[in-house]
């Protein structure tokens, strides 16, 4: 028989699976839970976006497009990020459209990446980024970032983070899971740090669109930056898009040309009409964008004053759609906090420590359903916070 221990990468066998999953599983086999585990908008697909996409299956535009997708996207991508976010980029060399935002994140870091690099990873954050280094054959260097600070990146802790063998930094904000964002004066640090070095900054902006306290600042619109940064992005969230699995990288041409390699022979071209779709999407999405921002804009401050109410403190999120209490002062860790919430009150929420172990002592909420849903979801946590 064959030994499979001797055919599978280590690398792959020693990565441990996603701790978000690992909730929404245990929560899929239970009845009644309330769970604020997923980042998926509960909106759908406004209708104008998805009748684009219907309208290309009926004119049978079924076929393969290019390898870095439609021109008419690429344009529209263009054209989207320069009159929202002043960033430019040439359609024809410097947009790839890419299967979701997670294919622009795996691409740039594999075009970029050789054995033994390293890529600092501020932490808290979204799941993918230090297993995608590691399978790339980087070395992640975790740089954490603190409550008191809202979980901003301290440019003075990233200077002492580089050596020589630093390839990349990774820009998450606004953050998954924590809420938190880089103002333009947060971005003009930071750039202090990284413009006279070889460092390239992957840039994740899939919710740039969601803020609270003013537009996002995307790093490459500062002086000196654009040329050493890779922005992935998508339209799973700001258009409620995510089974459509669509995203982009804008990036100087000489990157994309050496990303495009990799899309070419792993992916082809993204799905056709999707493509379709999210080009309707860019061009007259905005009025849906502004509103589903404003529900969330709702629920953010409903679910922030309801934790406040319970006792249970958190900053206040200023981007995407979650929110990070603090949860590390009622005597259990993490996963036992999360765990009885589940198991004894059937709500289901992620414990910091699948982001990083500095999210110890916190937990991801999602706000991204409604206040009926959040409601109760605040009954059941403000039920169990009472026995401690």
């Amino acid at each position: 028989m064959i030994d499979y221990s001797k055919v599978l990468s280590q690398t792959v066998v020693n990565t441990p699976k996603s701790g978000i999953r690992k909730f929404f599983d245990l929560m899929s086999t239970m009845d009644d839970v309330v769970g604020l585990t997923v980042g998926e908008p509960d909106f759908q697909t406004p209708w104008h976006i998805r009748e684009a996409g219907i309208e290309s299956l009926e004119r049978g535009k079924t076929y393969y497009t290019a390898n870095a997708g439609l021109m008419q996207l690429r344009s529209e991508i263009s054209s989207y990020m320069n009159r929202r976010f002043s960033v430019s980029y040439k359609p024809e060399s410097e947009v790839i459209v890419t299967v979701g935002g997670s294919e622009a994140i795996d691409i740039a870091f594999r075009s970029m990446i050789e054995s033994g690099d390293e890529v600092i990873v501020p932490t808290p954050s979204f799941v993918c980024y230090a297993p995608l280094v590691k399978m790339a054959g980087g070395v992640p260097v975790i740089l954490e970032t603190k409550f008191e600070d809202k979980f901003k990146i301290d440019p003075e802790a990233l200077k002492a983070a580089i050596t020589p063998k630093t390839k990349l930094l990774v820009l998450a904000y606004p953050n998954n899971p924590t809420g938190a964002i880089m103002t333009r004066e947060d971005l003009l640090e930071i750039a202090e740090v990284i413009r006279d070095t070889n460092i390239v900054v992957l840039s994740d902006e899939i919710y740039a669109e969601m803020t609270y306290s003013g537009n996002h600042c995307s790093i490459a619109s500062i002086d000196g930056m654009w040329e050493r940064t890779v922005i992935s992005s998508g339209f799973s969230k700001a258009f409620a898009m995510t089974g459509w699995r669509l995203g982009y990288i804008c990036a100087p041409a000489p990157l994309c040309e050496q990303m495009l390699k990799i899309h070419q022979y792993g992916i082809m071209s993204s799905p056709t009409t999707a493509q379709f779709a999210a080009i309707e999407a860019l061009k007259n999405g905005e009025d849906d964008i502004k509103m589903m921002v404003d529900e969330y804009n709702r629920r953010r401050r409903y679910i922030f004053n309801g934790l406040k109410s319970i006792g249970i403190e958190s900053f206040e999120p200023e981007g995407a759609f979650y929110i990070f209490p603090k949860i590390g002062d009622f005597g259990l860790s993490g996963e036992e906090f999360c765990n009885k919430l589940l198991y004894e009150y059937k709500c289901a929420i992620v414990p910091g420590n699948a982001f990083g172990s500095s999210g110890e002592g916190f937990a991801r909420i999602s706000y991204a359903y409604s206040i009926k849903h959040i409601t109760q979801a605040l009954e059941r946590i403000e039920a169990f916070v009472k026995t401690l």
